[in-house]
């Protein structure tokens, strides 16, 4: 088991990595598409080696090899050149597996250490792709004497609920607004614009003062001054006031809205209302109603005039459907009748064309002399195997004879030998 799995309770090897690990590579992309901006690629890549612009995805994502391993071979020649390092600008002639090759020794001498095959490098894209160009961007921002600041804070403001003490009586009830927007709109209903009301409950109220002790509210009269008022104003001038102001001064009762008396009055103002929009509604309906049955009344008129006018022509169009209908029918009889023949036809054509085959085959077997040459050709081999097997039958016989020769011989010779040494006994 390798240290980059762990062993699971159910004897599995999960791998111990991120899940979001297969993601890094655009991360890693996206600050590449940085660095490159930080040193001006757009005017002295894009502009001055014509180049086509690089998305922020270019390298992470495998679209089209060919273009990619190009952009790739060619941003690392530009970025080894922005590095101090000296690499030609490649071209379209050139063997791009030395080029890699280069790559990844150039790569090696600046003090990288890298372990991958310039195969892995001709997809141009993943992982090794981007970690190459990266390291490359990095030392390219070095040597231009570009240097990451540390990040400045902001002085954090004091938040306004720390600033001090809550105050009580600046705080806002919800509920004592929505009450009060309540009764403006009702005040508003209930009330004209523009016109002063006398309350009569503030009437009664005047020359009474309230003061709170503890939880209830007593109510004391009003101290009236000692000595005797006089008033300074024309009695003529006063009636002329009251006289200007009298129209706009009310007396108005506030009613509750649960008092049903209110609400009487209502319903019988909608019924009145009601009432009138009814005559009118019903009097519309009326005349419609009428204009109705007066144009229904038209139309059939209308209907049974041209009916009667086209009384024969539709007499007539029933009996030209009624001969289609004929037609039709002879039609499907006889197209039945078609569709036999043209099968029985067809069965025929297979036969006689069967037939043709047939005879064309024995033409050809009567005027053909192939058999007989190769009968000829039979005779003659066979005859070749007739001989060599007599001459084998010669020689066999030959060589029988010669040896029953040579026994007869030895058995003579082994005869006269034993003549000779027999001892004489007379």
């Amino acid at each position: 088991m390798t240290d980059d799995t762990v062993k699971s309770t159910a004897g599995t090897d999960v791998p111990d990595v991120s899940p979001g690990a297969g993601f890094q590579v655009f991360v890693d992309m996206a600050n590449l598409h940085n660095k490159l901006k930080l040193l001006n690629y757009d005017d002295e890549y894009v502009l001055k080696w014509r180049m086509k612009p690089l998305s922020r995805i270019h390298f992470a994502v495998s679209t089209n090899p060919g273009d990619q391993l190009h952009a790739f071979i060619a941003l690392s020649a530009w970025l080894f050149q922005k590095g101090g390092v000296k690499f030609d600008k490649p071209s379209e002639d050139d063997d791009q597996s030395v080029l890699l090759q280069n790559i990844i020794a150039q790569f090696k001498k600046l003090g990288h250490d890298i372990s991958v095959s310039a195969s892995k490098l001709r997809s141009g894209s993943g992982e090794p792709v981007v970690y190459i160009l990266n390291r490359l961007a990095d030392d390219a921002l070095k040597r231009s004497g570009f240097t990451w600041r540390l990040p400045e804070k902001p002085d954090e403001l004091p938040d306004a609920d720390d600033s001090g003490p809550k105050d009580d009586d600046n705080e806002i009830d919800v509920n004592k607004i929505d009450e009060e927007m309540f009764n403006r709109d009702t005040d508003a209903d209930e009330y004209e614009e523009d016109e002063a009301v006398l309350n009569m409950e503030a009437l009664t109220k005047l020359g009474l003062k309230t003061s709170s002790v503890g939880a209830a509210a007593i109510s004391e009269p009003e101290i009236r001054p000692e000595l005797i008022m006089e008033s300074t104003t024309d009695a003529t001038e006063w009636k002329l006031e009251v006289e200007r102001i009298l129209p706009q001064l009310k007396v108005t009762f506030k009613a509750e809205n649960k008092d049903w008396r209110a609400r009487q009055e209502q319903r019988l103002t909608y019924k009145s209302q009601i009432a009138n929009s009814l005559k009118d509604a019903e009097q519309m309906l009326t005349r419609f109603h009428t204009d109705i049955a007066k144009s229904l009344e038209k139309i059939t008129t209308r209907e049974q005039y041209i009916n009667s006018q086209l009384n024969d022509h539709v007499h007539e169009f029933h009996q030209q459907q009624d001969l289609l209908a004929q037609a039709k029918q002879h039609y499907r009889h006889c197209s039945s009748g078609i569709t036999e023949k043209s099968q029985q036809l067809a069965q025929i054509t297979a036969e006689l064309s069967q037939i043709k085959e047939e005879m064309e085959e024995t033409g050809q077997n009567v005027t053909d002399g192939g058999p007989l040459v190769k009968i000829k050709k039979a005779i003659e081999e066979l005859s070749r195997d007739i001989i060599r097997v007599d001459v084998r039958i010669a020689v066999l016989e030959h060589t029988l004879m010669q040896s029953k020769v040579r026994e007869k011989e030895e058995a003579n010779d082994e005869k006269a030998d034993y003549l000779l040494n027999e001892p004489d006994f007379d």
